[in-house]
């Protein structure tokens, strides 16, 4: 049976490489539509983004919707130190051609939610969660129709991307994210702690590129740009590929292990604002509300990658 998602984005190179997963796999998942959000480059460029991912792929078909340009109570913090000032820097690709949808992406989603039948629909956030927030708090009675929410972000044992303590994506909007972790919905989540685990080694990039594709030619290009941060900042051998790691659990979930447990999202404190405090060891009595993965087969992850990658 195909999974239907909405994968709610701000591309982002390594979310280009997340929905060129899901598109270069029909026969498991049904992309309904992809949701644009503000994060790692503002609004206008990760909605023309997501459009120029669709056409890479061969999919001007499918409906991309723009959300909430900002998070819902702080300013909007951008990653253009990693990601270069279009957000999908490392390779020029054309302006898109086909159409921004004219519906407002929470709409879409809201909409989507209620006409499909109840607990189909799989939620795949790979940015900020201010859409999948501002959608349930407009339409809580869509909460419980979601089948379950996957997402990439948080982290716990690999600590902070963006400040010590928190993970980008959860860092830009935890009010958003503490209303989706208190949603009721299951939640399955990426951590940094697995993120960080599927390194762009060359070998691994090399099979990729070798593939030859235009689609082959820009992933490996993409990770060419934004490995040069990660690899001196973590002093690793590659950079992670955290976004794919969402569609590759809904392809193989068997690549991943974890833990079902409490994560509560800290939005006050000026030292940890935007944490993900994950009672990873069962301290407390608080009821557990996601599965929290800690572990990843990464051999696996990429031979999965690189032979959807080639369908392209």
């Amino acid at each position: 049976m195909t999974a239907k998602i909405i994968i709610d984005t701000d591309p982002g190179q390594d979310d280009a490489v997340a929905i060129l997963l899901a598109l270069a796999s029909p026969d498991e998942i049904t992309v309904l539509g992809i949701t644009a959000v503000a994060g790692n480059v503002p609004l206008a460029l990760t909605e023309k983004n997501a459009r120029i991912i669709c056409e890479l792929a061969g999919r001007p078909d499918i409906a991309v919707f723009a959300g909430c340009d900002r998070p819902l109570v702080q300013p909007l913090v951008t990653a253009e130190h990693v990601h270069g000032k279009t957000g999908l820097d490392g390779i020029a690709l054309p302006d898109p051609t086909m159409p921004l949808q004219a519906a407002h992406a929470v709409d879409f989603i809201i909409d989507t939610l209620r006409a499909e039948p109840s607990g189909s629909v799989t939620l795949c956030p790979l940015g900020p969660l201010t859409n999948i927030a501002t959608a349930f708090t407009r339409a809580p009675d869509i909460m419980a129709r979601v089948k379950e929410i996957v997402l990439m972000g948080g982290a716990y044992f690999e600590v902070g991307n963006i400040t010590p303590a928190a993970e980008f994506n959860i860092y830009v909007d935890p009010e958003a994210a503490e209303i989706v972790f208190q949603s009721g919905v299951p939640l399955v989540v990426m951590p940094l702690d697995v993120t960080h685990k599927v390194l762009t080694t060359r070998p691994r990039i090399d099979a990729i590129r070798a593939i030859g594709s235009p689609v082959a030619h820009a992933v490996a290009s993409w990770t060419d740009f934004f490995e040069r941060f990660d690899m001196a900042k973590y002093g690793a051998e590659g950079a992670p590929l955290h976004d794919p790691c969402v569609i590759a659990y809904l392809l193989a979930p068997g690549l991943f292990t974890g833990r079902h447990i409490n994560v509560e999202i800290e939005t006050t404190s000026p030292l940890t604002r935007g944490m993900t405090v994950a009672d990873w060891w069962g301290v407390t009595k608080r009821p557990k509300n996601a599965m929290f993965m800690g572990d990843v087969d990464a051999a696996g992850f990429y031979n999965l990658l690189t032979g959807r990658l080639a369908r392209l």
